[in-house]
């Protein structure tokens, strides 16, 4: 047995602090376990790999959009090959470095390998049995895959093996409504793909708050079949590719869809059954993620937990934040409480989607209906939007009356990813106040002034949604 001072499992956001607890302790030992490619989830085959692939398919949505502006411009082709090694050789590079550095950190053991408990503060990995002292558990997420009718039968992607492919699929079918199929229906639909999206959900994009969801689909339809609240039966292969069978969840009028190829993006599932928490002490809920308290630490004592294994908030940026709180508490003995009162979160599809804190139904169940006031602006209506063209894309801001108090914004919208950061900062002041972006010169015009007039344009909840239905936004 190999006894440590620290172990950690993942090699995410939990590695954020490595630096600073070796500098502050040089005789401190440390293992490093992780089955998969070095750099987590974010790295390997999420955020950065995604992002990578969607820039190409902003450029070829933008060059589209030049012949409305009087600019004749075509696309002569589209090199998807290429546009798929870019994507694998930038994040090899990243993974290769980091190995690199954990191998040859001789403070270090790294193994490459399944963590598995066996005991309270042991771990299996590979041949070794491995003691720690305190243990960080990033043990990341895995696609979910749904009990569908003959998928186990079929070869179909998810949004880990995506990423290797490298020839275009003629057609895609997307299983999912959610912010990934979203994505990659963005991505596929920009190439060329014939590209169908498949929603259980009543509302696309559910998450959202509704009359985004509503928007979202509206404009995205236009470059893609969208299908929402339709179960899907049963999948199969069939001469001229894979076939989809759908019902309808409210009529149960069936549906026949044929795509050369079908992506599951039904959402992100719990590691914990790999690492057998259970034989360690460390309890999980009825999902299988691990329990935390507000400190992040699990039931075992010294056992904490950072990113998607908590399953609370699946963002990278949350994981950072996580990865802070659990380095103040476990190594400078601080007792800091993890912040989730104003998580920002982006969708970057075509239109582009962001958020940050409450919904409106969550407003309205904590302050009451009448203690909550909504403000409203279109793009459209800003210097800027009106030389952009732009036409139904909107910021809405939701307050406490009385107080300004900002309880939540979502954007749709181009840049809503960037103007969202006008309102994250304020939220983390001591009242959450919107009077400094009130009040501050915003430079005329830009996208920037569709943020402070949605929050001049504030109005009680139901004037609110007498606007949203003459916009027929719900």
């Amino acid at each position: 047995m190999k006894e440590y001072d620290l172990i950690i499992v993942g090699t995410g956001s939990g590695m954020n602090y490595i630096g600073p607890m070796m500098d502050a302790n040089p005789e401190i030992k440390v293992a490093v376990i992780d089955k998969d490619e070095p750099g987590g989830i974010c790295l390997t085959r999420g955020c950065i790999p995604s992002k990578i692939l969607l820039y190409p398919a902003e450029l070829v949505t933008e060059i589209h959009k030049a012949q409305h502006f009087g600019i004749d411009v075509q696309i002569k082709s589209i090199d998807f090959s290429k546009i798929m090694e870019r994507m694998r050789t930038r994040i090899s590079s990243d993974i290769r470095s980091i190995e690199e550095n954990l191998r040859a950190n001789p403070r270090i053991d790294y193994y490459k390998s399944t963590a598995e408990f066996i005991g309270p503060y042991t771990l299996k990995a590979g041949g070794e049995v491995l003691k720690g002292r305190i243990i960080f558990l990033c043990t990341g997420s895995r696609p979910s895959i749904p009990p569908v009718k003959g998928l186990n039968d079929i070869d179909y992607l998810t949004s880990d093996n995506v990423l290797q492919i490298s020839e275009l699929p003629k057609s895609m079918a997307i299983i999912g409504g959610g912010y990934i199929a979203a994505e990659y229906g963005h991505f596929f639909s920009a190439m060329g793909s014939k590209v169908t999206i498949i929603g259980h959900n009543p509302y696309f994009l559910p998450q959202a708050e509704p009359e985004i969801s509503v928007l979202a689909k509206r404009m995205m339809s236009e470059r893609m079949e969208i299908v929402t609240d339709h179960e899907v039966l049963e999948v199969r292969q069939v001469q001229e590719g894979k076939e989809v069978l759908l019902k309808h969840r409210g009529t149960g009028e069936q549906k026949r869809i044929v795509a050369s190829d079908i992506l599951v993006a039904t959402g992100r599932g719990s590691n914990s059954d790999l690492l057998k928490p259970e034989k360690g002490g460390i309890e999980v809920d009825n999902m299988g993620w691990i329990k935390v308290d507000e400190h992040l630490e699990s039931s075992q004592k010294n056992v904490w937990v950072i990113g998607d294994a908590t399953g609370k908030h699946l963002f990278k940026h949350v994981a950072n934040h996580e990865s802070t709180i659990v380095y103040y508490n476990a190594f400078l003995g601080r007792k800091a409480t993890v912040d989730f009162h104003a998580v920002p979160s982006a969708v970057f599809s075509e239109p582009e989607i962001a958020s940050v804190g409450m919904s409106e139904k969550e407003s309205v169940s904590q302050y009451g209906e009448d203690n909550i006031l909504i403000g409203f602006y279109r793009f459209q209506d800003t210097g800027k939007g009106l030389a952009m063209d732009l036409e139904d894309e909107f910021v809405k801001v939701i307050l406490e009356k009385g107080t300004d108090k900002i309880l939540g914004a979502h954007i749709i919208g181009p840049h809503a990813s960037i103007l969202i950061h006008e309102i994250i900062p304020a939220m983390y002041t001591s009242d959450q106040s919107a009077l400094p972006i009130m009040y501050s010169m915003d430079i005329h015009p830009s996208l920037s002034e569709v943020v402070k007039r949605a929050f001049y344009s504030r109005m009680p909840v139901s004037e609110y949604h007498m606007i949203l239905k003459a916009l027929n936004l719900e």
